[in-house]
């Protein structure tokens, strides 16, 4: 073997181990790109969603009273209590008697006014509105556990990160626009 071969030898040999050197340290580096994906959670949150419910409902109402002081009552009870009070005795004590059946009568012609008056009702439909509130799931990202150089971690995607999150820098890629 001649010396120029043997140059030629250690030259293409030192070239064939800076060529695999290279091609190697850049699978290396293909392979630390990126970091491990352990697990991934969907993440959901509460949504409250207010809408209105309108029912109707049959209301009572009591009608207008025209006398509201009871007269018509205590008079016309006043007249039937002296009429049946001065029936009873005679003198002074039917004149007693038909006082005090005038006050009887006026008295008891009121209550009864009174109760007449308070079962005078009518009815009406009335729509009566509230607010519910219904509630749902709604999609909130995804907490993801990772393992980079050897350490663990835990990160919250917006974002399904599949098998591994890419790494740029040493720091990971959070979005989808920086991971491509």
């Amino acid at each position: 073997m001649d010396n120029s071969m043997l140059k030629g030898l250690i030259i293409g040999g030192i070239a064939a181990t800076a060529v695999g050197a290279v091609a190697g340290y850049k699978v290396i580096e293909d392979r630390t790109a990126y970091a491990e994906v352990l697990s991934v959670e969907p993440v959901v949150k509460v949504v409250s969603t207010p809408r209105q419910t309108c029912n109707d409902v049959v209301v009572t109402h009591r009608a207008s009273v025209k006398d509201p002081k009871r007269v018509t009552g205590a008079v016309v009870g006043a007249v039937l209590g002296g009429v049946v009070g001065n029936q009873i005795g005679d003198g002074d004590g039917q004149k007693l008697a038909t006082v005090a059946g005038a006050a009887a009568g006026g008295y008891a012609g009121s209550k009864i006014q009174k109760r007449m008056q308070d079962g005078n009702t009518y009815q009406t439909t009335e729509q009566r509105c509230r607010t519910v509130y219904d509630t749902s799931e709604k999609p909130d990202g995804y907490d993801v556990r990772y393992k980079l150089g050897g350490e663990e971690g835990t990160v919250h995607l917006d974002h399904h990160p599949g098998k591994r999150i890419p790494v740029k820098d040493g720091e990971l890629v959070l979005s989808k626009e920086e991971a491509v």
